[in-house]
């Protein structure tokens, strides 16, 4: 059975209220996407912030009848704000097994010459590689994202065999457990979210990766212990305020690896970080940074 899509111009006040309105008129699903390609950078806490030009989705049945189900949602708008509602945009959508379609948009992706990121439904392209098997949408991470590729290239060039690591926002737990496939003895996770500590506790199940390999903790609950290599992939504003911290937590001539920044908040990171670290010269993809630096010794 072919859908109805329907899509409505919204901005930052009004889509929420607008997704709302199209669950309640019997939509089977609802999204929100970026109308005018604007980049959502570093939010203020406890923001979830949308796009100013914002597109919402609202995907229908073929048999309702769609005329008459605009002239509701207009005059429910209408009445909800004393404005008119923009134009709606009906596409008529064909069917397909939506399920198998979101699968084959995510294909095995290679980072430098050892580490593959697979997902569960596909073969390791090189068995004998270090295969990580990491599906979308357990959330926090897959490896697409510029900022966690920066630094599973880091990883992969890296000589970590028998080394202590620390991930300090490990969310899906890929960079930790992607030092532990490249040879690592062991690695302590920390994540402000218990969500991203049970996907990392379920990641490293599907990897195979024992127990007493992996060790994750909420801030404050984590040890003093010291890394020979510091992860980290948040935020500016995070990293800076966590310098002092991610500094005691590594080893003297021990490796710092930063990610999650822009290229206009670099010079600010590296000079909260310089007094504990030598600092490298930014690597940047995209938008993004990586910074990377040795523990002062003495």
């Amino acid at each position: 059975m072919p859908w109805v899509q329907l899509q409505i111009p919204a901005d930052p006040d009004t889509a929420d209220q607008l997704e709302d309105l199209l669950m309640e008129m019997g939509s089977d699903a609802v999204s929100m996407e970026d109308a005018a390609d604007q980049p959502l950078f570093e939010p203020d806490p406890g923001t979830t912030p949308l796009w100013n030009q914002t597109t919402v989705t609202g995907l229908f049945q073929s048999d309702r009848d769609i005329e008459q189900l605009c002239a509701d949602i207009r005059d429910a708008w209408h009445q909800q704000t004393q404005q008119a509602l923009p134009e709606i945009d009906v596409t008529l959508v064909e069917d397909k097994d939506w399920e198998r379609a979101w699968m084959d948009d995510f294909q095995p992706i290679k980072f430098g010459e050892r580490l593959w990121i697979v997902p569960s439904w596909h073969q390791a392209p090189d068995p004998e590689a270090a295969n990580l098997m990491l599906d979308p949408g357990l959330a926090f991470g897959t490896g697409t994202h510029s900022t966690t590729a920066l630094c599973l290239e880091w990883l992969d060039g890296q000589e970590i065999a028998g080394k202590q690591v620390t991930d300090y926002g490990c969310g899906s737990g890929i960079l930790g457990l992607a030092a532990l496939l490249l040879g690592a003895e062991h690695v302590i996770g920390v994540d402000t979210d218990p969500q991203a500590l049970e996907a990392s506790r379920e990641n490293a199940r599907r990897n195979n990766v024992s127990e007493h390999r992996l060790d994750l903790y909420l801030p404050g609950d984590d040890p003093d212990t010291q890394a020979d290599i510091m992860l980290a992939n948040i935020l500016a504003q995070p990293l800076i305020g966590l310098a002092p911290r991610l500094a005691e937590l590594t080893r003297p001539g021990g490796d710092l690896v930063l990610s999650g920044i822009l290229f206009n908040q670099a010079r600010e990171v590296m000079d909260a970080y310089e007094p504990w670290f030598i600092m490298d010269e930014p690597e940047q993809k995209e938008d993004w940074i990586r910074l990377t630096g040795r523990r002062k010794i003495g």
